[in-house]
């Protein structure tokens, strides 16, 4: 595994860059110094820190200089200022030969219209990084083979891209960028050319590839739905300068200004926001030994239909529901727990909202959020689920 870090990374496409860059440490904007100076600052002082195993999503709307910042990371793009390190080692220093090697071995790379060699067979194309590695022939058939198995085209190994639909010829380009090992997978938008369900498609398999091998993945996209369901954390650029990086959830919680917060504000917040950011804690719950009429008189007084009932360990045993406690009130001879039922939803803290709002309807008591082993962590209740699928504050009592 790998991790990038980068410095002041910016780029002038220009004859005279120096003079751009002079005019941005001066506070200048993107807008002036091109009526200034007649070039492009198309990238300005960038700061990231990529961890390893991470997918880490850049994003911006067209010209925010996303796709000139991956071209950057491995010096498609010269940089006109700023350093990018690979494990301590300065990408932007390193000589031809040096270069070359890193992008064989390291460094990978998956583009948005496939790239691939309409002459060479699926399989020669996903084997193509591997020979240019100087791998030989059969180690090179052995991971190319290997790769189209995980993408899922083992079969079409002998076909020519032609033959291929969209979302095949990307699976081609994403199993080629797989069989190199590389460290760190940089991807360029690769889904949009895709038609939709075709995009949703690829998604999942990067999501579920990523789950598996836990690459280093730096992954160039416009589209917000996609960043927020792809990325660990997501950079938002705008006019080349770096405005949030976060979490999906902490940028659509917390959007560093209005830029942002008008970017966020069309998401689809179920498919980003989960249950531990929703979750409250419990107003109160109760053990199997309490009595009917306790239980019953708080429910009455909160006007709540049941409660948890947990055991020591704060594992939930069941529901203690009004109309079984008002038949059973007269009851002196023990506790709730004779009485409990099975009447809850359970949810993780990973739990997207979209799945929450389908359990939400069928139960009278908040769905219960429980770690691996069973104990309630809190609840969601209705009103703050919906509270949170439509940005608005839930209130406190909710």
């Amino acid at each position: 595994m790998s991790s990038l870090r980068v410095r002041d990374l910016s780029k002038v496409f220009g004859p005279r860059p120096q003079r751009a860059l002079d005019l941005m440490h001066e506070g200048l904007s993107r807008a002036e110094i091109l009526q200034r100076t007649g070039q492009l600052l198309a990238v300005a002082e960038v700061d990231l820190d990529i961890d390893e195993g991470e997918l880490f999503v850049i994003m911006g709307l067209s010209g925010s200089g996303k796709s000139t910042v991956i071209r950057m990371l491995n010096r498609l793009i010269e940089p006109s200022a700023g350093t990018v390190e690979l494990d301590g080692e300065r990408i932007d220093q390193l000589g031809p030969a040096k270069l070359r090697e890193l992008r064989q071995r390291k460094l990978s790379m998956v583009f948005q219209h496939f790239a691939l060699f309409p002459h060479r067979t699926v399989g020669e194309n996903a084997a193509y990084g591997l020979k240019v590695q100087g791998v030989d022939e059969d180690e090179r058939r052995r991971r190319a083979t290997e790769a189209l198995e995980t993408v899922g085209l083992a079969d079409r190994s002998d076909a020519y891209p032609e033959e291929l639909s969209g979302g095949m010829q990307q699976r081609v380009g994403l199993a080629r960028g797989l069989a190199t090992e590389a460290d760190v997978l940089l991807m360029d938008e690769p889904f949009s050319a895709l038609d939709p369900l075709i995009r949703r498609d690829m998604q999942d398999l990067l999501a579920k590839l990523q789950a598996e091998l836990s690459r280093t993945i730096v992954f160039i996209t416009h589209d917000l739905n996609e960043a927020m369901r792809l990325g660990d954390r997501i950079c938002v650029l705008k006019d080349g300068r770096v405005v949030q990086v976060g979490t999906g959830p902490e940028i659509i919680d917390n959007p560093a200004n209005a830029y942002v917060a008008d970017f966020v504000s069309d998401v689809d917040r179920s498919r980003v926001l989960t249950a531990e950011q929703v979750m409250r804690a419990p107003r109160r719950t109760f053990r199997r030994t309490d009595r009917p009429e306790l239980v019953l008189d708080w429910l009455e007084e909160q006007e709540y239909n049941g409660a948890y009932v947990l055991d020591d360990d704060g594992r939930i045993l069941g529901v203690a529901r009004d109309d079984r406690l008002a038949r059973a009130r007269r009851d002196s001879s023990g506790g709730v727990g004779h009485l409990l039922v099975d009447d809850f939803a359970r949810a993780g803290r990973d739990t997207l909202l979209s799945d929450l709002a389908g359990m939400a309807a069928h139960h009278t008591v908040p769905i219960a959020v429980t770690d691996d082993e069973g104990r309630l962590l809190g609840v969601v209740p209705r009103a703050r689920l919906l509270a949170a699928l439509s940005n608005e504050e839930a209130d406190v009592d909710a």
